[in-house]
């Protein structure tokens, strides 16, 4: 339920479609990416993990190619129902505008640690080796790995 609380906190479920969700067992491997048009335009990156959707926000988009690097900036964890929400969060809401799918799938996670996440992604548009590195505070480096087919 912990997990969860700071999600639901900044939520009114009564003016919101965004599902309350529970946590569930102890994940799967699914993957999506969130277009976000809130404020600001972001992708949600969130993967299913220890029963929840762990999540960053990340401003400029998943990297497609080997070596770019982008932020991202951990947010509060999801119900698994997020995975496949759509539609649009109202004005005054936390998070308010539209938010879309844009790839989703599986990943396969390769190591997880405390700040070091690597994850082969197997989704439509993004696909490939991809690593997460904390490097301060709710800030973390998400880029695709250069892959050697020797």
């Amino acid at each position: 339920m912990m997990a969860l609380e700071k999600y639901r906190d900044k939520r009114d479920f009564d003016r919101t479609p965004e599902p309350g969700g529970q946590l569930v067992g102890e994940g799967g491997s699914r993957f999506v990416v969130h277009r976000h048009q809130a404020r600001h335009l972001h992708y949600d990156f969130r993967l299913e993990i220890d029963g929840a959707l762990k999540s960053w926000a990340v401003p400029k988009g998943v990297p497609l190619e080997p070596g770019v690097k982008r932020l991202a900036v951990q947010v509060e964890d999801h119900p698994v129902a997020y995975i496949d929400f759509t539609g649009q969060i109202p004005e005054g809401q936390y998070g308010a505008g539209t938010v879309e799918i844009w790839d989703n799938g599986k990943f396969e996670l390769v190591k997880r640690e405390a700040d070091y996440i690597e994850l082969t992604l197997k989704g439509s548009k993004l696909s490939g080796e991809y690593v997460l590195l904390h490097t301060d505070g709710k800030n973390w480096l998400l880029f695709k790995r250069k892959v050697d087919r020797r």
